[in-house]
């Protein structure tokens, strides 16, 4: 089983619930319609990896989001992770009108920062930024998001549990893009405009 780090301590999440197409200007830059209700779809815990992986099979595209963390039904921690995402894949399976799993949900789909616990009043003011390759990319906070983190949180639990250790990934904004091999990722998350967490990736 695959670990995150939750205050220096070693969690084994059980799954990861993905919120896909949660910010306005992520769907324009994709072509996506605006869903009626909130998109979700699962990564399970061998999706979780350890290096950003610029290939699986095929070239990546990464997603920045604001993550976090579950116990008895909370959110406690947050933290940034990258979304990893086969473009081309997903943009066939999504004109067939079948699961994104394929495109999501590959080994190593998924890469976490350290999880830092956070008060429940905080979470309103939280705001991050991803730099790439010294260049400002993806930059987003909860007011830009249309489902907020206290509604996503009640819609998944009417039609599922949340285990404790459980990883609730909350959307991208826009600026995705290609993951190239070499390149530097750097994301820092704030909390009442003070960073909380930052963090870089080299991609291989």
């Amino acid at each position: 089983m695959n670990h995150v780090i939750w205050d220096k301590k070693l969690i084994t999440p059980s799954k990861i619930v993905c919120i896909g197409r949660n910010y306005v200007e992520h769907i324009h830059e994709l072509g996506n319609t605006i869903p009626d209700e909130m998109v979700v779809f699962n990564k399970p815990n061998s999706a979780i990896g350890q290096s950003l992986l610029s290939c699986h099979k095929e070239t990546l595209h990464f997603e920045t989001e604001l993550c976090f963390l579950v116990q008895q039904g909370d959110f406690v921690a947050a933290a940034i992770g990258l979304d990893l995402t086969k473009r081309a894949l997903q943009s066939t399976l999504k004109q067939k009108g079948l699961p994104w799993e394929r495109a999501k949900a590959f080994n190593g789909a998924a890469v976490f920062t350290e999880f830092t616990s956070i008060a429940a009043d905080a979470i309103p003011t939280l705001s991050f930024v991803l730099t790439l390759d010294g260049q400002i990319r993806q930059t987003a906070n909860t007011e830009l998001m249309m489902y907020k983190p206290d509604v996503i949180k009640q819609s998944l639990t009417d039609f599922m549990d949340l285990q404790d250790n459980d990883i609730v990934m909350t959307g991208t904004p826009k600026g995705v893009g290609k993951v190239n091999a070499g390149s530097e990722f750097t994301v820092q998350l704030f909390a009442h405009q003070q960073r909380l967490i930052k963090h870089t990736w080299h991609a291989i």
